[in-house]
């Protein structure tokens, strides 16, 4: 952020008063209004702050206009490419790609953090057997800080570091614990000699009875899952790990805050709503009649995984995720399942049909990202926290540049109050 000449003069009852004017790295001017209640003791208002920056911050952009994701200045097209994940949680938690000896000690670091406190398994067996899986992570993650309280403390550089390792390492062992405890099967231990995203997918599908060998190519298309959903910007989960943090609320208690909002079906549930719809439409020969629905205004019906809220032309993530559905889907087959029958078919619909095209509602990343999901064998239940799995190196890296940050403040957003005025009390024989 660099300042300029430019100020914003904003008139309020014929009283004038400037406001600076921040110029980012990339993206429109800012306008800073952080002294306009002193000066002028009024407040802005902004509903899901859409049009207000909270913060600084170095970690990724987004060009919703021309379909742009950056982590650091890189492309996601070419991370998720070229890199895998945790080469990419690297470069979000300390800003540049690793060398090679940093990479394998990063690497070695968290694969040897990837089990979980023995006394945990307790705290999993204490939920009822059919507690959907986001339930247990919430509880589970937040309740770490009691079994990692040595680093807890956020003004100790170190422990901060051992906490954003042990989150990473840990979670892939928590979400696979959560499944496995879901479907009555027991928890299967992670391996150091696996990579990231092999190791998980064992632990969710391994049973002691045999040997489970990952293939190769799985495993790839879960890294990119984990890549394409690492971070992305201010979204309304990373915004509540901030808030939280701005508390001095310990790492584990913000990530468990992150994992919470992202529960809700408006943020972290869109691939999960996208499968239910392509269940709904059943069958390929009901396509035509859902797309005529589609493109009717006065039906409530949308086609979901297309478009996004951010993305006003692609998505950046699509593109690679598309290539990892192709090579699943051609793996595992989708001749006997229905579901990705409906979804290859509609992808295809679509894409062909003009109004689409016209109106930019091409498939997103949670299009898919869930179809892929889907054909590993996931339920649907899953697929929120294998987003908070895949999320939750971003929230760390935001957290960890909040509290380097020297103008932080405990957050306290303002309101615009349209309640009662001040009135006196009545007795209740009186009302």
């Amino acid at each position: 952020m660099a300042d300029t000449d430019k100020t914003a003069t904003m008139t309020i009852a014929g009283e004038s008063y400037d406001l600076p004017i921040y110029t980012p790295t990339a993206g429109p001017d800012v306008v800073d209004i952080g002294k306009l209640y002193g000066k002028a003791d009024v407040f802005t208002y902004d509903p899901g702050f859409t049009s207000t920056a909270a913060c600084t911050s170095e970690i990724t952009y987004i060009d919703g206009e021309a379909g742009i994701l950056l982590h650091r200045g890189y492309p996601i097209g070419q991370l998720a490419e070229k890199s895998h994940y945790l080469e990419v949680c690297y470069l979000l938690l300390y800003g540049e790609l690793p060398s090679a000896a940093q990479l394998e000690e990063f690497e070695t670091t968290i694969t040897r953090h990837t089990m979980l406190h023995e006394q945990m398994g307790n705290f999993f067996r204490g939920f009822r057997r059919d507690a959907p899986p986001m339930a247990v992570m919430v509880g589970v993650v937040g309740a770490m800080s009691a079994f990692y309280h040595d680093s807890t403390d956020i003004n100790d550089p170190r422990q901060r570091e051992i906490a954003s390792h042990r989150l990473i390492a840990k979670m892939p062992t928590i979400a696979a614990w959560a499944y496995k405890y879901t479907v009555g099967q027991p928890f299967v231990y992670p391996r150091n000699d696996l990579d990231y995203a092999s190791n998980f997918l064992r632990m969710c599908f391994a049973v002691p009875a045999e040997e489970y060998v990952v293939d190769p190519i799985l495993a790839r298309a879960m890294d990119r899952i984990f890549t394409l959903h690492a971070d992305h910007e201010q979204n309304a989960s990373t915004s509540t790990v901030r808030l939280a943090s701005s508390s001095g609320a310990n790492p584990f208690a913000c990530i468990a805050a992150g994992i919470a909002c992202l529960w809700g079906p408006a943020h972290g549930g869109a691939n999960q709503a996208c499968l239910e719809m392509l269940r709904e439409i059943g069958s390929v020969d009901r396509i035509p009649e859902f797309i005529a629905r589609a493109k009717d205004k006065n039906d409530p019906f949308r086609l979901m995984g297309f478009g996004h809220r951010v993305y006003k032309n692609f998505d950046p993530r699509a593109t690679v995720m598309k290539q990892s559905a192709d090579e699943v889907l051609e793996l595992l087959g989708v001749e006997n399942n229905p579901t990705l029958q409906v979804a290859k078919e509609l992808e295809k619909q679509a894409l062909a049909d003009p109004y689409f095209a016209e109106k930019k509602l091409f498939p997103n990343v949670d299009f898919y990202s869930g179809i892929i999901l889907e054909a590993m064998g996931f339920p649907t239940s899953m697929f929120t926290p294998i987003f908070a799995l895949s999320r939750t190196v971003g929230w760390i890296s935001q957290w960890k540049e909040q509290l380097s940050d020297p103008s932080l403040k405990i957050g306290r957003p303002r309101q615009l109050y349209t309640g009662a005025g001040e009135r006196d009390y009545v007795e209740v024989e009186n009302r």
